[in-house]
């Protein structure tokens, strides 16, 4: 004989609240095997049971319960085959954004971290870094960074790429503005990319650098160009504006320009 479960029993075993198995015996998701009439008690099997626990699987997948109840009633193989795929799919898009959200929350902690540790962190303060060749890919359109268009960064630059392409590229989780006396654009850096036209090379070379916010960044620049004229003899047509995110809602910036 079946081991039968009261109401209570069933929700304690599956982890959920009474409430919530009545809710879906009333909408006809899970209904319990056995209902006395005279009492009103519900019991439940433990085919019920496997069912509750398939739901609260499925509904980490972001599927609603109406598309649960689909996949349920389903008594076709293929049918089910494909919207179990479909449930994978999602689960793998709320992978990536969860993932995302936590390399931003890395980012957000390590450039704290960094702006306690270093020396070089003083706005306006001037020096010199030797940076490797990166190769960046410059936005088709954005100009300026907004908290819009930093809170969804690389979407913007994959719908650039050709759907076929898109999977060959990875890119660096930073944003930056790549300013030549002709244009300004936000540029991100590729770490994984195929060999196709459209991409520009920053050179591996020494860059001067100086730190600065978004209320004083013109005057630094400006100090910056004159120090890379007069001490290194250079006059620099690309300025690059590194993005440093200093808080949720606030970055500042690090001006880097080439000088040798």
């Amino acid at each position: 004989m079946a081991i039968l479960y009261t109401i209570k029993q069933a929700a304690e075993k599956v982890s959920m609240t009474s409430e919530t198995l009545r809710h879906y015996d009333r909408i006809g998701l899970v209904k319990p095997c056995h209902k006395d009439e005279q009492t009103g008690y519900r019991y439940y099997s433990d085919q019920e049971l496997v069912q509750l626990q398939t739901i609260e699987l499925l509904k980490t997948m972001d599927l609603n319960l109406m598309e649960i109840k689909d996949i349920l009633q389903q008594n076709e193989l293929p049918r089910i085959i494909s919207l179990l795929k479909q449930a994978e799919k999602k689960a793998d898009e709320k992978i990536a954004r969860l993932q995302y959200a936590k390399s931003r929350i890395k980012r957000a902690y390590t450039n704290y971290e960094n702006k306690l540790n270093s020396v070089d962190n003083q706005n306006g303060e001037f020096f010199v870094k030797h940076l490797s060749e990166r190769v960046i890919m410059l936005s088709d359109k954005l100009e300026y960074p907004t908290i819009k268009n930093l809170s969804n960064y690389h979407n913007h630059f994959y719908k650039q790429i050709e759907e076929e392409l898109q999977p060959q590229f990875l890119f660096e989780d930073m944003a930056g503005m790549y300013t030549t006396p002709e244009k300004t654009r936000l540029f991100t850096i590729c770490l994984k990319y195929p060999s196709i036209e459209g991409l520009t090379i920053l050179p591996e070379g020494n860059y001067l650098c100086a730190n600065c916010t978004e209320e004083n960044k013109d005057m630094v620049l400006q100090k910056l160009l004159q120090k890379a004229k007069t001490e290194f003899g250079v006059c620099p047509d690309v300025v690059l504006h590194c993005i440093v995110i200093v808080g949720v809602l606030q970055w500042n910036y690090q001006i880097q320009l080439l000088i040798q």
